[in-house]
Parts: structure tokens; C-alpha cells; sequence
């Protein structure tokens, strides 16, 4: 298991330093009357690499445009970050070309910062572990979100306070103790670096254990987000305990090496097969992304998609 990059443990603004994920497809209506039709909305899961701060945006399809409409909403309110972290989708790359396209022109750079550049990382392909911050916000909002929510169809403006609320709660969780004096309880949260102390609610009767036929539609909203709260939080205490991960140091591969590469739609007696010939070390030498040269062409992939032959026996030391 490699260190942490330097974004996650250097000290900066919130939001400087971003990850950016998408959850769904949920459903919603168009309107309030009872034969509307249904459409799919998705969540915009944007996560600062530093204090684990959360900002959610609902966004209507997976095109390129409506991606960069909610990163103008996400800027408006968290300001320009200097580095963008996300995974190979192309909505992700459209945005990125169509902001290299833009920035191109000295006029535009002029207007918009030639003191804060932004710069855009992309994951290797088929490696989300390698968004793994912002692959547990998504799994955070999305599991229970769709668990609570059921069969129940929300308008586009029920979802956003939803998706509003729900983001508090994750910027409320607590992450370590303001101090070490044993009769200090306050913790640091992400929303004290966010507003400068505690996200803290409105008081609302508990709706949880309510009949959702004799709830408003307002009314029913709170039911959704103190379930979610409920689910949310056993899940997060069981995070909070240590676990083991990956101590024990492998062999690199090395480039000319004959490797199976992992591809879930290939036929049942079929293996791909490649020669690695490039590697992608990281900062602390050990090799997690390689290229690989194919029957179908090269590309990059994550060494843990990957087999080297011969496949040598490992005896316990």
C-alpha cells in the first residue's frame, strides 16, 4: 500500500485540492401532479482531498455540459481549486478539453485567474481504487440514499434539499479531538473548516417511525434524511476501527514482462495477453500503473488488473 499523496496530508484551503465523482441514476419527477412523468438525475459528489468536506449538486444527465454547469455552481460557493482529481469518464475529459479550449485564449485567462491555475488528474483507466476518497463519499450518499428514498419519486427541487441535507450530515461526522484535555468533547468536523464552527440543524420532531400516508411532502423529506442519518452513522462508527491492509512488499513488474490482463467481457476461453512495456512508478518506487501492448493496442492499466506468467508459488517465510 503506497503513502498518501501530498494533496491529502499537506495543509490547504477547502476545496483546493477536489475529487470529483458521480452517484446514481436516481429517479425523479418532472412535477407535482400525479401522472408526471419520471426521469433520472444523478449526484455530483465533489470531495476535498484535505478535511474529507463534502459538496453535493444534483445534475440532470451525464452530458459534458450539465457536468459543467454544476462545477460553475460548485465554484460560485467553494471558489477555484488548483487541482482536480476524478476518474476516466468522458464527461470529466469534455470538460477538461472544453476548459483547455477556453483558457487558450489570453483574454479568458486574464478574466478568470493568472494567479490560481487549476490542473486536472485523471485516474488510470479501470483503477477506482485509485479515487478511493471519493469513492466511499459516493458509496456513503448512494447506498443509503437509494435504500431510504425506495420507490418514492421526488421532484428535481425535493431532491436538491435532500442532497443539501444529507450533506451536512457527512460534513458534521467527527474527524479527531480539538484537544487533549480529557475534559474537552469537541471534535473537528469538516464543517469547521467550512463555516468556521459545527453544522448544526434546525430542531424537528422524529418522523422517522411515522406513516409516510399522513406526512406532507416537506414533512416526508425530514423522514428521508433522519433515516439516513441512522443507517449512515452505525456505518461510519464500524470505519472509525483499525483495520490491516497491505504491509507485505511484491516484486515490481518490470517492463517486458508477459501478463493476463482482466477484462470482464471476454469470452470464457479467452485470455488476453499483453507485454508490459512501460512503467508508471510512483513516488516511493513501487510500480501500481503500467502500459500495456495488446493484440487491440496499448493502454494503461493498474497492475492489480493484471497476472504475470509464469505465476510463482509463494511459501510462507
Amino acid at each position: 500500500m503506497g503513502d498518501l499523496p501530498n494533496v491529502r496530508v499537506c495543509p490547504s484551503r477547502p476545496f483546493n485540492n477536489v475529487g470529483i465523482d458521480y452517484a446514481g441514476p436516481l429517479w425523479i419527477k418532472e412535477g407535482r401532479r400525479r401522472n408526471t412523468r419520471s426521469v433520472k438525475c444523478y449526484l455530483a459528489i465533489f470531495v476535498c482531498m484535505a478535511i474529507k468536506a463534502v459538496h453535493i449538486e444534483v445534475v440532470s444527465d451525464l452530458s459534458t455540459p450539465a457536468f459543467i454547469a454544476a462545477l460553475h455552481r460548485f465554484i460560485s460557493r467553494r471558489g477555484i481549486p488548483a487541482h482536480i482529481y476524478s476518474d476516466c469518464g468522458t464527461n470529466f475529459q469534455g470538460a477538461d478539453a472544453v476548459l483547455r479550449t477556453q483558457l487558450r485564449d489570453p483574454v479568458v485567462r486574464e478574466l478568470c485567474s493568472t494567479q490560481i491555475p487549476c490542473q486536472w488528474h485523471f485516474n488510470p483507466p479501470a483503477a477506482p481504487h485509485f479515487g478511493g476518497l471519493w469513492e466511499a463519499a459516493v458509496k456513503s450518499t448512494k447506498y443509503h440514499l437509494k435504500r431510504v428514498i425506495g420507490t418514492q419519486l421526488l421532484t428535481f427541487e425535493e431532491m436538491s434539499t435532500l442532497a443539501h441535507r444529507i450533506e451536512a450530515l457527512l460534513n458534521s461526522r467527527p474527524l479527531v479531538p480539538q484537544s487533549s484535555d480529557p475534559c474537552d468533547l469537541r471534535v473537528l468536523t469538516p464543517g469547521d473548516f467550512l463555516i468556521g464552527c459545527p453544522l448544526v440543524a434546525l430542531p424537528e420532531p422524529d418522523l422517522t417511525s411515522t406513516p409516510m400516508n399522513r406526512l406532507s411532502r416537506w414533512q416526508l423529506l425530514t423522514q428521508f434524511q433522519q433515516s439516513f442519518l441512522k443507517r449512515w452513522s452505525s456505518e461510519y462508527l464500524t470505519t472509525l476501527q483499525g483495520r490491516s491492509k497491505w504491509y507485505r512488499k511484491q516484486v515490481n513488474i518490470a517492463v517486458g514482462d508477459l501478463v493476463i490482463v482482466h477484462h470482464p467481457k471476454t469470452s470464457p476461453t479467452h485470455w488476453k495477453l499483453g507485454r508490459v512495456e512501460l512503467t508508471h512508478p510512483g513516488e516511493d518506487g513501487v510500480v501500481r500503473v503500467v502500459t500495456v501492448r495488446t493484440s487491440d493496442g496499448s493502454y494503461k492499466r493498474p497492475v492489480v488488473k493484471l497476472a504475470v506468467l509464469p505465476v510463482e508459488d509463494e511459501q510462507d517465510s
